[in-house]
């Protein structure tokens, strides 16, 4: 039987690492970067262009589209949405072909959003105390230690304005996600743990 899991995550939290690891002991695609490299493929635009937009919102941009809207555009043409909508679009696209497809743990991009209305998914939030991100953010991600927080800030705000802009709801909120783990207390091989063992109940 096909599940997916979709995991969000706050910045420097692991979430990307307990994916990984959840994706391997079930024998599950992952999906996280090849997202981009898929939408390049199906759309013609470049990977490096993509990854510059991927969660970003045009300042400018003051059009809200529900993912059924982007689906079902009636006359509108989806040339004329502004291009961080298209991208939206286009991403949505992909990451709903990869449920239908395969098995597979899918990381960030609003995916739990996007795949809200299927019975086959589980949705997980990983989240961790400050000084726990701040330190996998200077030690794995390489980001000098004057730096880090700021970097912290201003990613977890992208990522917020990202989500809410396109669901309307508030991003990291417990009701919408299956279960919210903190990363810090449990470890990302137990986080891991839990979620493949959940994952057998879907």
């Amino acid at each position: 039987m096909k599940r997916v899991i979709t995991i969000s995550r706050e910045f420097g939290s692991g979430g990307r690492d307990i994916g990984k690891r959840t994706a391997e002991k079930l024998g599950f695609a992952f999906y996280d970067k090849d997202i981009i490299k898929l939408a390049a493929q199906e759309s013609g635009l470049a990977a490096d262009y993509l990854t510059q937009a991927d969660e970003n919102i045009s300042g400018g941009s003051s059009l809200h589209f529900t993912i059924g809207d982007m689906f079902s555009y009636g006359s509108y043409s989806p040339e004329t949405m502004p291009m961080p909508d298209q991208i939206h679009v286009l991403l949505s696209r992909v990451i709903n072909d990869i449920a239908n497809r395969e098995s597979c743990v899918i990381v960030g991009r609003s995916s739990n959003y996007i795949l809200r209305n299927r019975d086959d998914c589980l949705h997980v939030f990983v989240h961790a105390p400050k000084e726990a991100k701040l330190r996998r953010i200077i030690d794995d991600f390489g980001v000098p230690e004057k730096n880090a927080e700021k970097e912290l800030e201003r990613t977890e705000r992208a990522r917020a304005s990202y989500y809410r802009h396109y669901s309307g709801l508030n991003w990291g909120l417990a009701k919408n996600f299956h279960i919210s783990l903190d990363s810090g207390l449990f470890g990302l091989e137990a986080c891991a743990d839990i979620i493949t063992r959940l994952a057998q109940t879907i």
